[in-house]
């Protein structure tokens, strides 16, 4: 009978239907943990409470200053409350959040104001002279109307300056604040499709694209953050991921869904990091391996004794397996994560088993240098043919591109429809990484599409030369990239940071990769120095290929220094 189908018409209403956001997350925190700490930065403490009236204040005062909805609001600042209280408070007032690399020159950093059509900026205190520069390159062509100094209290910015800011009309972050209301009346948006974030990719071989992400996404990030790491409520966050770089991996949002306490740091070397730990019991963070190579190889002196388990995720270059078994050995149990800006930070992680708990530490790490399987919050992952975008099969060696789909991709590419189209071909994202499928279904990058070293016909994965350049105990980083030779086409070129005064040749490290690698794997030439880096610990391989290239030219490569 028909009345026995349930109706598909059944309407979405208000008793049965709302849009997806993370900013339930901290009215909640406020209504449950309000007494709890939400934020330290040096002696600054506040309470869930206290955090969640600060955000309503900011999104009053946006609001006040003459802003509207889908405004977007730019900021440039380290890991500090005022960036934390963005994440909150810009898209409470209905708008974009556009968090900046604090890394950036100011060329770069006037595109993104200019390409954004920034409608405010909140500038940390440290950073007011770039953005001066910055907006100086801009000129006449393109003004900010509002503009909001961020005074943490460092002294770092000379009181001449600060004092011509607020003449030309810029406004104290703590006056800004007292401003806007703090019961201001929010809402949840209209739609849950709408952007709650604007965040550029790094634009190391083209212009830089802007990755607009939903409320919907984020908020399915965050919750598949603390799911898949297992964070309790509570939890004792610690800041060394920058909170620009993909919105903190959505941690921004996602500790205030479990009332965490977030430990900022406006610089991160290792004694602030061992530092943090001792004085606030830190839980968890998030970082490069560039970050766990600091630590692991600091000074003993600067290392406290670890009681307690710590909790690191990490993504970004798989972290080699000696890194990762020297931090297990240290106290840190790392989960290896993979994820990029177009997909709101990590969709895939190494998820650990039980049966490896057994295995030898090497073992273990080989395991977990993986990638891994996607997030609980992702719909689709897989490795797939280049051409036919057919499956690999699951045999760990056939190489195809990984690709992924659902409610944990972006919505697209701010004004450049021609790139969103060919990224999304096939009902995929493209990633652009090349990788294998294991017979257990895990999934392990091989390399990027473009460093993938064709040489004499074969295909080299510099990450492999990578991970056995990491096991001589004289390296401290490694990178390789295509050098351009006239017999093979291309040849494995290896940039090298020896580990504290090791005094290594490049004979030695070619012998050395000679008993680790097939002979046509092995570099045919060493550069030694520190490697370039973006302000997220990536090494940058395209200032490498540079430098490759320059020595291809040359008939005999000597042994050279960055």
């Amino acid at each position: 009978m028909a009345g026995d189908t349930p109706s598909t018409a059944l309407p979405k209403v208000a008793a049965n239907y709302a849009s997806l956001t993370p900013l339930g997350f901290l009215e909640r925190a406020a209504t449950v943990y309000g007494s709890r700490t939400s934020v330290v930065y040096g002696d600054v403490k506040y309470t869930w409470a206290e955090t969640y009236e600060r955000c309503r204040r900011m999104a009053s005062a946006l609001l006040k200053h003459g802003l509207s909805p889908g405004d977007i609001v730019s900021v440039v600042a380290p890991n500090v409350p005022s960036i934390y209280e963005a994440h909150f408070g810009v898209p409470m007032a209905g708008m974009v959040l556009n968090a900046i690399n604090i890394r950036l020159d100011a060329r770069m950093i006037a595109f993104f104001l200019e390409h954004s059509r920034t409608r405010a900026l909140i500038v940390d205190e440290e950073f007011f002279p770039l953005i001066d520069e910055a907006l100086a390159i801009l000129g006449s062509r393109f003004t900010i109307p509002l503009l909001v100094i961020a005074e943490e209290g460092t002294g770092c910015l000379d009181r001449h300056i600060f004092a011509a800011a607020l003449a030309r009309g810029a406004v104290e972050y703590e006056t800004f604040l007292s401003s806007g209301d703090p019961r201001f009346q929010w809402a949840p948006p209209a739609d849950e499709w709408d952007t709650i974030a604007l965040g550029y990719t790094s634009g190391t071989t083209s212009s830089p694209k802007g990755v607009l992400l939903s409320h919907r996404g984020a908020y399915i990030a965050s919750l598949s953050n603390l799911l898949v790491w297992e964070v309790p409520i509570g939890a004792v966050y610690l800041w060394t991921l920058p909170m620009f770089h993909c919105n903190g991996w959505c941690y921004s949002w996602a500790m205030a869904a479990h009332a965490g306490t977030n430990i900022c740091l406006r610089h991160v070397n290792a004694r602030s990091i061992y530092s943090a730990i001792k004085a606030h019991n830190i839980t968890h963070f998030s970082a490069a391996p560039v970050v766990l190579n600091m630590l692991i190889n600091s000074p003993s002196s600067e290392r406290p004794r670890i009681s307690h388990t710590i909790h690191v995720m990490t993504a970004g270059a798989a972290p080699p397996a000696i890194v990762l078994s020297k931090m297990e050995e240290q106290g840190f149990k790392v989960t290896h994560t993979y994820g990029l800006t177009e997909t709101f930070g990590p969709i895939a992680i190494c998820a650990w088993k039980p049966e490896w708990d057994h295995l030898p530490v090497e073992e273990r790490a080989r395991l977990n240098s993986r990638q891994g399987v996607r997030y609980t919050g992702l719909e689709g992952l897989d490795v797939v043919d280049l051409k036919t975008m057919a499956p690999v099969p699951a045999d760990g060696t056939t190489l195809g591109e990984v690709v992924m789909r659902g409610n944990m991709v972006m919505k697209g590419y701010l004004n450049n429809a021609e790139a969103t189209e060919e990224s999304f071909q096939g009902g995929w994202y493209h990633s652009g990484d090349i990788g294998v499928k294991h017979p257990d279904g895990y999934m392990e990058i091989k390399d990027r599409a473009k460093d993938i070293i064709i040489s004499g016909g074969e295909n080299i994965s510099s990450l492999q030369v990578e991970s056995a350049l990491y096991r001589h105990p004289g390296i401290l980083e490694a990178s390789v990239v295509a050098r351009p030779d006239k017999r093979w086409g291309e040849t494995p070129c290896a940039f090298v940071t020896p580990n504290g005064d090791a005094l290594l040749t490049e004979t030695e490290v070619i012998q050395f990769c000679r008993q680790e690698l097939p002979h046509y794997m092995v570099p045919r030439s060493v550069v030694f120095g520190p490697l370039p880096k973006t302000a997220t610990g990536k090494i940058q391989k395209n200032v490498l290929r540079k430098k490759a290239k320059e020595l291809g030219s040359l008939s005999k490569t000597p042994q050279s220094r960055l």
